[in-house]
């Protein structure tokens, strides 16, 4: 009686198939236990923003843009507190997707935005202003200065030409930050001085470009000289600048 497997392992065709076989499925169970273990990469596991941020984080805020409902439940699943607003505005400027973030350190307080906005000014608070401000500055952000959400304009008030991201709430433009020891930094002030606030001002700049589709600084053009422009634009990563 011929054994199952041959003595001469390599020798019989057959045998390095089922060799093969049972080492790809080793490989394929050992990734799925991993998977289940670090949802954050799992590319199939409902986004949850209380997981660390992961490789499959780009796909997943991919799939939010179009969904309202997919994006409100990501904020639901995430224990987010906010309120589902009822749409507002005619044409254009029609905002269909009005999602206020209740607890959220914004001031002069927080506007309405889209919910995947939302969920991108979350992880940019969560995972990069805050790692910032405890490094450089050793304390808390307290509040995060905004000069406005929701503006039924085209791009730079012009009278014709694409429809800014602002139109529709879709983007938000980020002024400073509060410490909790009282210091401020100001994006006009303090982003072409030396120092530690430069250097916090450029670390969440580029710590924003994981998040939203669109970051402009006062390095893009004079008109952002003031400000951080965040927008979740269907381009994905379209400017980070």
């Amino acid at each position: 009686m011929k054994p199952a497997i041959s003595t001469q392992i390599g020798r019989f065709s057959g045998d390095r198939r089922l060799v093969v076989f049972l080492i790809g499925a080793a490989v394929l169970l050992t990734g799925r236990v991993w998977l289940s273990e670090h949802p954050e990469h799992d590319p199939w596991a409902p986004l949850d923003l209380r997981d660390p941020t992961g490789w499959a984080i780009e796909a997943k805020l991919l799939a939010l843009r179009n969904d309202i409902s997919m994006c409100r439940a990501v904020l639901d699943r995430s224990d987010v507190s906010y309120q589902a607003l009822e749409p507002a505005g005619d044409g254009a400027c029609r905002r269909e997707d009005r999602t206020l973030l209740n607890s959220f350190p914004l001031i002069p307080g927080t506007p309405p935005v889209t919910c995947p906005a939302s969920v991108a000014l979350l992880l940019w608070e969560r995972d990069v202003v805050a790692p910032a401000a405890k490094a450089k500055f050793r304390s808390e952000v307290s509040r995060i200065e905004h000069l406005g959400a929701y503006s039924c304009r085209r791009l730079y008030g012009r009278n014709s030409g694409p429809w800014s991201e602002h139109a529709t709430a879709n983007a938000i433009d980020i002024a400073g930050f509060v410490l909790e020891d009282g210091t401020r930094i100001s994006v006009l002030r303090d982003w072409t001085g030396g120092g530690d606030k430069a250097s916090f001002l450029r670390e969440v700049r580029d710590g924003a470009c994981s998040s939203f589709a669109t970051v402009l600084s006062p390095d893009y053009n004079a008109a952002h000289a003031d400000h951080f422009h965040f927008d979740m634009s269907p381009r994905w990563r379209g400017v980070c600048r």
